[in-house]
């Protein structure tokens, strides 16, 4: 098992980074965070990406570095939001990890992003009909990959990080 990666996929606000710490931390794992990665490579945050190279640029660092990443072991991974749109991007997912669904509601999506300005496509005069219409193509491709999938909201994270660690039987 520590060889495996363990990656975090869900929607924004669905707690990957927060769990993804926690959970790299009780299993003695390299805690990685693709989008951080992509902000220090370019040296810009994720909102100046999109603004530069719009979403498609983006989504082009993203799969080289999720392709990169999935070359190394023993790590949790938690990726941004649209990571599983390409499918290049679930295949490496799926290969090179066990893939974990945090999923949450747009309601506590809403709550847990409302003044995150790091979100650019968030930046909008209805956040909550984006994150709907965002689960609506995502979600399907969050349970396609997912070995295991697991429910966020209301949940702190350590009670998640309890269940996820339930769930790998170590």
């Amino acid at each position: 098992m520590r060889q495996r990666n363990l990656t975090l996929v869900g929607p924004m606000g669905a707690g990957k980074s927060t769990i993804g710490r926690l959970l790299a931390k009780e299993l003695g794992l390299l805690f990685q965070d693709s989008d951080r990665i992509i902000e220090e490579r370019t040296g810009a945050g994720i909102p100046l990406i999109f603004e530069l190279e719009g979403e498609a640029g983006f989504r082009e660092r993203e799969q080289l570095v999720i392709g990169e990443l999935m070359q190394q072991r023993g790590m949790v991974l938690a990726t941004g939001g649209g990571a599983v749109l390409r499918p290049e991007n679930r295949a490496a997912l799926a290969a090179g990890s066990l893939v974990i669904y945090l999923h949450a509601s747009v309601e506590h999506q809403l709550e847990r992003t409302a003044r995150d300005r790091n979100r650019p496509l968030l930046q909008t005069e209805n956040p909550g009909q984006v994150l709907q219409d965002l689960l609506a193509v995502r979600e399907p491709l969050y349970r396609e990959i997912a070995d295991i999938i697991i429910e966020t909201d209301t949940r702190p994270p350590r009670m998640v990080v309890q269940e996820i660690l339930a769930q790998l039987d170590l």
